[in-house]
């Protein structure tokens, strides 16, 4: 089962520069606890934005560059969309979607379940999550409105399921 797991500001920005615009503490235990263990899929940039290969996950990279390779027995290479979707969209593991952009508007279609990071700030970014028909899915779960204590941020967790 194919999930997307995306932290989301008011106007829909992601990032910039392939960069993350805001840190909120509770967002990244949240993102590691829920992806911990399991497989993760993200395009190249995305990839090479983390600090390094994260522990307790398989890293599935979607690149078009046929000579693109990672020294790590934690990240599988894919080339192909469809190979891709092949693998792991009828897979009973859940399989996260973590960005960026393209990656999440090829993918967003087949997504079973959305974990939201809502946040109540409009950010000035160059990338954009796709729009969402939100009477697709059901909600699961919706937290209160939270604070970050650092920056002021505030924000709601929202996990959705396809209806």
């Amino acid at each position: 089962m194919i999930s997307v797991i995306v932290a989301v500001a008011q106007n829909n920005v992601i990032g910039r520069d392939n960069k993350l615009l805001w840190h909120i503490s509770e967002d990244l235990k949240r993102f590691k606890k829920i992806t911990s263990n399991k497989k993760m899929i993200m395009g190249r940039k995305t990839f090479e934005s983390l600090p390094g290969v994260l522990p307790n996950r398989e890293h599935i990279v979607v690149t078009r560059d046929e000579n693109y390779n990672v020294n790590s027995d934690q990240v599988t290479i894919i080339h192909d969309l469809n190979l891709l979707l092949e693998k792991y969209l009828n897979c009973e593991d859940e399989i996260f979607v973590i960005g960026g952009a393209e990656i999440y508007k090829q993918l967003l279609p087949y997504a079973q379940k959305l974990y939201l990071t809502k946040i109540g700030t409009s950010f000035d970014g160059d990338t954009y999550f796709p729009e969402v028909n939100y009477n697709n899915y059901k909600t699961e779960y919706i937290s209160e409105q939270l604070t970050d204590e650092k920056n002021g941020l505030n924000y709601t967790f929202i996990d959705l399921t396809r209806i």
